[in-house]
């Protein structure tokens, strides 16, 4: 059985011990112990006044016993591993160390993190490869220029339906906000650009590609060539209205700011909802309005260069009769009017031939000449209809595009071709 007075010492401690031991017996002196050892004279008074000391165990390095630096960062390690296998699998290393921070309470750099992974196998290093794209510089005030578009992904990655994000992002500060809705058209970007408004302001500009949602691809009509102006989208429409320019961006690439913005929330919010087990729109939307937006603002946004906020207040401005869909209707004689493919009774006598029909977001259909409201009612029932046959009669379908051949017993067939009648 070993004695506890055993000590562990290495080949160099051994002779620095012996060495040491000739200076304290006076056969060596400091300088030449120094020349052996290959240290300087102070450190062989140090090394002797331990001795002196601690006797023999003096010369023993003070680390000799404890607990390596290294062993208590493998442990981490190893947990950190777990943990990310456990909850964070698929996280990048960036958003995975804020996680870990903000749930777990364990603070590892984000190059320490990403190092360990790829060495567990669990994420590649990637690499950029990116053509030539000029760089422009942003907008110098918040509010000269928004970017919007339309997402379509996975967000809730198979846990629920895959609903459109619409997003918008300040070009001078990068501040976002976003919405979930079903599909990308007039009715989600005029609803998500109401609330941005109510939200910010009116912006100066908009920044969107030339999809059907934002852009008019329909022929120019001869009163819109008479007035010098081009078609318009109800989106464009309503901008225009509002004093916002419509500027169309004509690659991804153009608009790459918004581009990268959904970049970053496929990666990032999609995590974040899977934490949280979102499935439906409607939690996705409350989780941005309630925290998600303002603390990626926070986090990512900038300063703009002029500190002047160029929103516009809305003020007085009805913005459902701006951001809604209109359209010129005739009134009969009857004072009735159609409208996709329904019939409205007007009920005060107008002399207005036409009147504007605006259908709101909620379902909501408002007649108006100029800008006075007209009283209304929609006709559920009517007395006749052309298109039902007659008792008696049969009604013979005929299918688009062909034509109708009578049948054997047709009246038409009764007679021939120039006979007398």
């Amino acid at each position: 059985m070993y004695n506890k007075d055993i000590i562990m010492a290495s080949r160099e401690e051994l002779k620095r011990l012996y060495v040491v031991k000739k200076v304290i017996e006076r056969e060596l002196s400091q300088v030449k112990a120094g020349e052996l050892l290959g240290l300087s004279e102070r450190q062989v008074r140090r090394i002797e006044g331990r001795i002196r000391e601690e006797g023999e165990r003096g010369v023993v390095h003070r680390l000799r016993g404890r607990e390596s630096v290294r062993k208590t960062e493998v442990r981490k390690q190893k947990q950190v591993i777990k943990i990310y296998r456990t909850k964070y699998l698929g996280f990048g290393p960036t958003l995975a160390g804020e996680k870990l921070k903000e749930i777990d309470g364990i603070e590892v750099s984000k190059e320490t993190l990403r190092k360990w992974l790829i060495w567990e196998g669990l994420w590649e290093r990637k690499r950029k490869h990116r053509g030539y794209r000029q760089w422009r510089e942003r907008k110098q005030y918040l509010g000269e220029m928004v970017q919007v578009d339309g997402s379509h992904h996975d967000w809730f990655e198979g846990r629920g339906p895959k609903p459109v994000l619409m997003g918008y992002i300040d070009d001078a500060t990068g501040r976002i906000y976003c919405r979930f809705y079903d599909y990308e058209g007039t009715w989600p970007v005029m609803d998500s650009f109401k609330r941005y408004v109510r939200k910010n302001g009116i912006p100066q500009s908009v920044y969107a590609d030339r999809h059907s949602t934002y852009q008019s691809w329909r022929e120019t009509r001869i009163k819109e060539e008479l007035e010098g102006k081009e078609p318009q989208s109800e989106f464009g429409r309503a901008l225009e209205e509002l004093g916002v320019r419509l500027i169309a961006a004509y690659s991804p690439q153009a608009k790459g700011r918004i581009e990268r913005l959904f970049g970053t929330l496929q990666d990032r919010l999609v995590k974040e909802m899977r934490l949280k087990g979102i499935k439906t729109k409607e939690e996705g939307n409350e989780f941005l309005e309630k925290g998600y937006l303002r603390r990626y603002n926070e986090q990512f946004s900038v300063q703009a260069v002029n500190r002047q906020d160029l929103h516009q207040k809305v003020g007085k401005i009805d913005l459902r009769r701006i951001l809604c869909i209109k359209a010129v209707r005739a009134v009969r004689n009857d004072y009735t009017i159609s409208y996709s493919g329904r019939l409205y009774q007007i009920l005060e006598k107008t002399r207005a031939q036409t009147i504007t029909v605006e259908e709101q977001y909620n379902g909501m259909i408002k007649l108006y000449n100029d800008k006075e409201q007209l009283q209304h009612k929609e006709i559920i029932f009517r007395s006749y209809d052309r298109k039902m046959p007659k008792r008696g009669e049969v009604k013979h379908e005929v299918q688009p595009g062909k034509q109708w051949i009578p049948p054997a017993d047709h009246p038409w067939r009764k007679f021939k071709v120039g006979a007398a009648v």
